[in-house]
């Protein structure tokens, strides 16, 4: 088989015949094959072992023809670099041990050792960089979302301790992002020196913060993160997480190649706050897979209506897969967005005389 390069292509907005597709979550619990696997390892103990973690990613481009492949981790796994003791706890999340409250806990978090600390996600890289026919996403947690953890322990819903850093202590807030932000870009530039294709930024909480906020305590970290990678071709994604509609405005001054849309924002509002500067990415809501096929259809296709007036658009969901969504309506999902975008950029290009 020829190398699928279709995702690339969409990401620095060329056109392309086909819109390329992957998920967010796409190696996980609705695979049958997964959960196997799931009942013997635990998520960290898969990442430790390069050959299952690397067997666990290529599943669903076996299993779905999707047209990317993300690597098989967590957000949470360069922070043990840094020193800090965490769990993933079934039905929790991530469970930190000694939470990060004050300046002294911020100046105890050391930077980054990739090598030494990592070695294992680098050669589960290496080894996907051997065996993929589509490009390979790496990613990371962005600052924001990372430190919600860090600072309230455990996932929350209402971020008060995280937002009482924010406002009462802002030199300590903003010594941890600094921290986070070479965290990131140390991580990042990791991964793609190994063999990832593409990274992503994954900042799934963010949209708790107004946009006022945003911009003064998280963008010029973002700002910083997107620029120090700047100098590499591969493409970078930034994911503002659900309910940031409000925020897209805020994150045109980021030289990032394409940000990823919740369903909360139609495709053509989303370009529009983001000026047509990026390629996006997006965004049908992940639960309707719940619902009748003819359903799941319909909304695709509106999607892809919107995201093939112009180049740049790569189909995904809005957010992650759950553990209840079907395997085989996410093949016929794939199937469905490949034909049918196929059958209307192929009529596009006779159009023009291209």
């Amino acid at each position: 088989m020829s190398y699928n390069d279709n995702f690339i292509k969409a990401c620095r907005k060329e056109k392309v015949d086909t819109l390329p597709v992957w998920y967010m979550r796409q190696a996980g619990r609705y695979d049958p094959d997964y959960r196997k696997i799931k009942e013997k390892y635990s998520l960290l103990e898969i990442c430790q072992q390069p050959e299952l973690a690397a067997e666990v990613t290529m599943m669903p481009i076996k299993k779905l023809g999707v047209d990317a492949a993300i690597l098989y981790s967590d957000i949470m796994n360069p922070v043990a670099s840094l020193g800090v003791d965490f769990d993933i706890v079934k039905d929790i999340g991530p469970v930190i041990h000694t939470p990060v409250r004050t300046a002294q806990d911020v100046e105890r978090l050391r930077p980054i050792d990739v090598e030494k600390d990592l070695s294992h996600i680098l050669q589960t890289i290496r080894i996907l960089d051997k065996e993929l026919e589509v490009p390979l996403i790496s990613f990371a947690g962005a600052p924001f979302t990372i430190a919600s953890y860090l600072i309230e322990g455990r996932p929350s819903k209402s971020y008060i301790r995280t937002k009482q850093m924010m406002y009462s202590e802002p030199a300590v807030w903003f010594a941890l992002m600094d921290k986070l932000g070479d965290m990131v870009i140390t991580y990042l530039r990791a991964h793609i020196a190994n063999g990832a294709k593409a990274v992503q930024v994954f900042d799934s909480w963010v949209g708790a913060l107004s946009p006022a906020d945003f911009d003064v305590y998280v963008r010029p970290t973002m700002m910083r993160i997107f620029k120090e990678l700047s100098d590499l071709k591969e493409p970078k994604i930034y994911f503002p997480g659900v309910s940031s509609g409000e925020l897209l405005p805020y994150l045109t001054t980021i030289q990032a190649d394409v940000i990823g849309l919740d369903w909360r924002v139609p495709i053509s509002v989303g370009r529009e706050r983001l000026q047509n500067r990026y390629a996006v990415q997006g965004n049908l809501d992940p639960y309707i897979l719940t619902a009748p096929m003819s359903v799941i259809e319909a909304q695709a296709k509106a999607i892809m209506d919107e995201g093939m007036k112009q180049p740049g658009f790569i189909f995904n969901l809005g957010h992650g897969l759950f553990p209840e969504a079907s395997l085989e309506k996410l093949k016929e999902l794939t199937m469905f967005v490949h034909s049918y975008s196929n059958s209307v950029l192929t009529q596009q290009v006779g159009k023009s005389g291209v």
